[in-house]
């Protein structure tokens, strides 16, 4: 048997458009080839949240100092690649553990904290999220059948600065497998999903792709059909400028067995546009998206909160924008992005406090947040992140609880 060793280069699964290139270890047996490469990262984080009264205007501050993942977990990948009867063939298997335990003795493995009930937090958990096979050539495109990331809500988070660091904490109970970056201000988290899905071939810088994914059961009792999401996109280079342009859309519906229904069906959707444009060191993002019973997009939970039961749907809007500058080896940026809900589940059910939702009526939440961060390259492998987030949640036009969350984080994270 004969192995063949090599060492090239070549970008992570989830990191396709987000970071720079990284070393896979690659085994040739025949025809077939292996790639291994992943990541792995760990951040100091210091938290100030602070909760306003906005009835009486009393306040309190907590402050925490953890160590934690950033929005990244750490991440395995296994890719198989071959060629047969004029298809290019991929497999591709990943496992995302944390940084973190749930046990109550610091430094002490997975404990269990139910009191021996077998239930455990997720703090630790080892995140199988991509899974999946897909063939095709230049031809025809190509068809995916398993478990990866999704499509809408795709092309922002892996342009978000913030992938690669922390960002916002507001979300996410630190320590955790990963915290938020800027999911639930400015976009909705696109998810790992599984699906069946077709993407066509690139023709002069465009390609689309349309699935059929796993149901939620965000309404009624049943799913009779299964979701739908697609994407098209654009990319030119110039001599000047490089860009993308692209578009996105989800569609869900929901559907009941017995009558009457406890919980009126539905069916949810989404729409996203986006662009990103690089002018020599330069690179700007603008992106926006609405939904419609698609979920509360400011704790970024794809069918999460759609509709307040009696078939009213949650609306959901929200807008981001970025801006980056390389100088060298140092990447330098600041973006600012905003969700916002109304009506439906929000008006009927949700105040956000802290992170968590609590059962006083409103109309509108809104979650704010803005990140200036530092990213340097230490080397090929290693890359150095400070971060500095604002998030401000806001219930609009009631007199419940505002929550605002400072956050400084740095650290630093390994590609291989």
């Amino acid at each position: 048997m004969h192995k063949n060793l090599s060492v090239r280069p070549l970008v992570l699964a989830m990191l396709a458009c987000a970071s720079t290139a990284s070393q896979a270890v690659s085994f040739t047996q025949n025809d077939v080839t292996l790639d291994i490469n992943g990541t792995i990262n760990g951040f100091y984080v210091n938290r100030e949240a602070k909760t306003i009264n906005r009835a009486t205007g009393a306040s309190s501050t907590t402050t925490n100092s953890e160590l934690t993942n950033g929005l990244l977990p750490g991440w395995i990948n296994f890719v198989a690649t071959t060629q047969s009867n004029g298809q290019d063939i991929k497999a591709h298997i990943s496992f995302a553990p944390g940084i973190n335990n749930n046990s109550t003795v610091v430094g002490l493995p997975i404990g269990n904290n139910a009191s021996g009930a077998g239930t455990t937090n997720p703090y630790s958990q080892i995140d199988t999220r991509n899974v999946y096979f897909q063939f095709g050539n230049n031809s025809w495109g190509t068809l995916k059948f398993g478990r990866d990331i999704g499509l809408f809500g795709q092309h922002i988070i892996l342009s978000d600065m913030t992938l690669l660091g922390v960002g916002g904490t507001s979300n996410a109970g630190i320590p955790y497998n990963t915290t938020f970056g800027m999911i639930g201000h400015g976009y909705m988290y696109t998810g790992f999903q599984p699906q069946i899905t077709y993407t066509t071939p690139t023709v002069s810088g465009l390609q689309a792709s349309i699935g059929i994914f796993q149901p939620s059961k965000f309404a009624g009792d049943e799913t009779k059909t299964p979701g739908v999401q697609a994407i098209a996109s654009y990319d030119w280079k110039a001599a000047s400028v490089n860009g993308k342009l692209w578009g996105g859309a989800v569609s869900q519906s929901t559907s009941c067995s017995v009558s009457p229904c406890t919980t009126s069906s539905f069916t949810a959707t989404g729409f996203e546009v986006g662009a990103k444009a690089a002018l020599g060191n330069f690179e700007a993002v603008a992106y926006g998206f609405s939904g419609s019973g698609l979920g509360l997009s400011t704790v970024g939970a794809q069918f999460y909160g759609g509709s307040d039961g009696a078939g009213n749907k949650t609306d959901s809007q929200g807008y981001f924008l970025q801006g980056t500058y390389k100088f060298g080896a140092t990447k330098v940026g600041i973006n600012y992005g905003e969700n916002k809900d109304k009506n439906g589940y929000a008006l009927a059910n949700s105040r956000m406090i802290g992170g968590v939702l609590a059962g006083t009526p409103m109309n509108e939440i809104k979650n704010r947040a803005y990140t200036v961060g530092v990213y340097h390259s230490l080397n090929k492998y290693i890359t150095l992140v400070g971060e500095f987030n604002d998030e401000k949640v806001t219930n609009v036009a009631d007199t419940n609880f505002d929550n605002k969350n400072r956050t400084i984080s740095f650290g630093g994270l390994i590609f291989f």
